[in-house]
């Protein structure tokens, strides 16, 4: 029964309703060292979050919000490695030549970030400090939806959520 909340309606009736219960996929979490921030169901590119997770992963914390912060102005590109079909070059790119500017997944990456400085900072370590040691993006619920076409016939356009989660910990 921990997986429901229970609300009631108008009358005296009891509803329940189910709640999702999230874990995250990095093993060996100690809560004395490790610090962790998550952002469930965000409404990005699959693709998009895949890249910036990948380009984020053994950054510090500061450094990593700065470079959020660029790809959000369009002043830094992120090299798409997986996802490089049709996808332009960018000369400021060094090593890998195929890059985007993902704006709007930056805009809710940057959000998960500051949640993750924050919950630094309530643990006690310092924020300068911090190191990026786990950053996954994966594919959460798809909203379905239907585009009507010809002859009484639809196609289907649906659209995935996304998962993102951050762990840290404190360089010596």
């Amino acid at each position: 029964m921990s997986n429901f909340i229970f609300t009631t309606l108008a009358g005296s009736s009891l509803r329940y309703t189910l709640v999702p219960q999230f874990a995250y996929t990095f093993e060996g979490y100690d809560p004395a060292i490790h610090v962790r921030a998550s952002g469930r169901e965000l409404n990005i590119s699959p693709k998009a979050a895949r890249e910036i997770c990948l380009a984020l992963k053994g950054m510090t914390l500061s450094k990593a919000i700065s470079f959020i912060e660029k790809v959000e102005t369009m002043d830094a590109p992120v090299a798409f490695r997986r996802h490089k079909l049709k996808v332009g070059h960018r000369s400021e790119l060094v090593g890998f030549p195929t890059g985007s500017y993902p704006v709007k997944a930056a805009g809710r990456i940057l959000g998960v970030l500051q949640n993750l400085r924050g919950n630094c900072e309530f643990k006690g370590l310092d924020p300068e400090r911090v190191r990026l040691i786990h950053s996954s993006a994966k594919a959460g619920r798809a909203i379905k939806d239907y585009v009507p076409r010809a002859h009484g016939r639809s196609s289907p356009n649906f659209h995935v959520l996304v998962h993102v989660e951050f762990v840290a910990r404190e360089a010596q």
